[in-house]
């Protein structure tokens, strides 16, 4: 099949999922367009920003047991580590109740994990195939991830989590006291207690990495297109043209990984999906004196902790608020003090012009599981986005799943858990 012959799909986002999508499309044999109205990798998409986490042990819901008792905590303290903002709440109320719900009890949190866990599963293999592949090979790092604690009791206030971790496979070794000081002489003596899974890995310049990536795809013959989607032409059930707001844009099938951006392009193919986005912050340290061997999640901070090519990046926060609301940058300024805490090498006295702060949308599914799958009203237009806090990590099982289904293939990973009409 000549390249001009071959079926036409448009890869609506050029995040991190848009752009491993885009790539296997190519090379299963497509026309590949991708719409993105913004720099791949740039400092506004998620993929810019986040915690560079490639964590396959990242198969626990955001909610849990209990949780529902701290809502009014969320909504009083606007600085903790999950916030709602007071004038979002009736909007956001509905998706909310989902929310808890999903991860009401034991039975549903485990199974979550175990829907996530195949999707996740390898990922740091498969990214360090795809970057060696746009030749940045070297931004994936597999020296595993270490969830640290001040002491056993932290870890064990935790067992459903690493039961249920436990559950789906997962492995960890334990770290004493006298074993986490050998491997982080940097860290603060509080901490007495690891849990290192080693099957874990990161990416040391995200944006860099999208951004090679989407290059790439360009080399193989992609076209970037920088617009944006507006809509979808279909006719008697199959796809004619995606809308843009430049024009139509003629094309056989069309992915939607815009992120956060994607609910109402959902809705204009039938899917009425409840997406959120929830607002997550990062504070780099430029040329930090301190830090860890290997990446680190501290229990008390609720962040990850990671070098990268552009400095020291600490990441996390859960705030609620939309996507039209005011960073709130107190909050950024919580992930650098702790980062200073963490590691008593760093100056107490640090420059602001040491520190970058950044803010960006997650965009999350009430249940924790992303919607993967065709739209309700025609097969040719397929959705992937809702991946919350796993994007990065679920990148390539994703993009492998939805190529499978623009080929008309049965996709290997089991699709059901993450069925857009499952909200229905």
């Amino acid at each position: 099949m000549q390249q001009g012959d071959a079926p036409h799909v448009v890869v609506i986002g050029a995040g991190i999922i848009g752009a491993a999508t885009a790539l296997g499309a190519l090379r299963e044999g497509f026309r590949v367009t991708i719409l993105e109205p913004g720099d791949p990798g740039g400092e506004q998409a998620a993929s810019y920003g986040n915690g560079c986490w490639l964590s396959p042990m990242s198969v626990i819901p955001p909610a849990g047991p209990g949780l529902w008792k701290k809502v009014p905590k969320f909504l009083a303290d606007p600085l903790g580590p999950l916030a709602i903002r007071w004038s979002y709440l009736p909007k956001v109320l509905p998706w909310l109740a989902r929310y808890l719900w999903a991860g009401w009890t034991e039975a549903k949190v485990l199974r979550a994990a175990q829907a996530l866990r195949p999707l996740l599963v390898g990922s740091p293999a498969l990214h360090k195939e795809l970057a060696e592949q746009a030749g940045v090979g070297h931004l994936i790092e597999r020296r595993g991830l270490v969830y640290i604690y001040e002491n056993r009791a932290q870890f064990e206030s935790e067992a459903l989590a690493w039961r249920v971790r436990k559950q789906v496979g997962i492995e960890w070794l334990e770290l004493d006291a006298d074993e986490m000081r050998q491997r982080e002489p940097d860290l603060d003596r509080r901490y007495t207690f690891g849990a290192m899974v080693e099957e874990g890995g990161h990416c040391r310049d995200p944006g860099a990495y999208v951004a090679a990536l989407v290059a790439q795809a360009r080399a193989e013959g992609a076209k970037l297109l920088r617009d944006a989607a507006t809509g979808f032409r279909i006719e008697q059930g199959r796809l004619k043209a995606v809308l843009t707001r430049s024009g139509e844009l003629l094309c056989d099938h069309a992915v939607i990984a815009a992120g956060a951006y994607s609910r109402k392009l959902a809705a204009a193919v039938g899917s009425d999906v409840p997406l959120e986005t929830e607002r997550g912050y990062h504070a780099m340290v430029a040329d930090a004196e301190a830090g860890p061997r290997t990446p680190m999640m501290p229990y008390d901070g609720k962040m990850s902790i990671t070098w990268t090519d552009r400095g020291l990046r600490c990441a996390g926060q859960v705030e609620i608020a939309g996507l039209d609301a005011a960073p709130n940058w107190k909050r950024a300024e919580i992930l650098r003090d702790h980062l200073l805490r963490s590691f008593p090498g760093l100056p107490r006295d640090l420059p602001a012009s040491r520190v970058k702060m950044w803010m960006g949308h997650r965009p999350s599914m009430p249940d924790g599981l992303p919607c993967l799958g065709p739209s309700a009203a025609t097969p040719d237009v397929l959705l992937a986005f809702g991946h919350g806090h796993t994007g990065l990590v679920a990148a390539p099982r994703t993009a492998h799943a939805i190529v499978d289904l623009l080929a008309g293939r049965t996709p290997d990973l089991p699709m059901e858990p993450f069925r857009p009409e499952r909200f229905a």
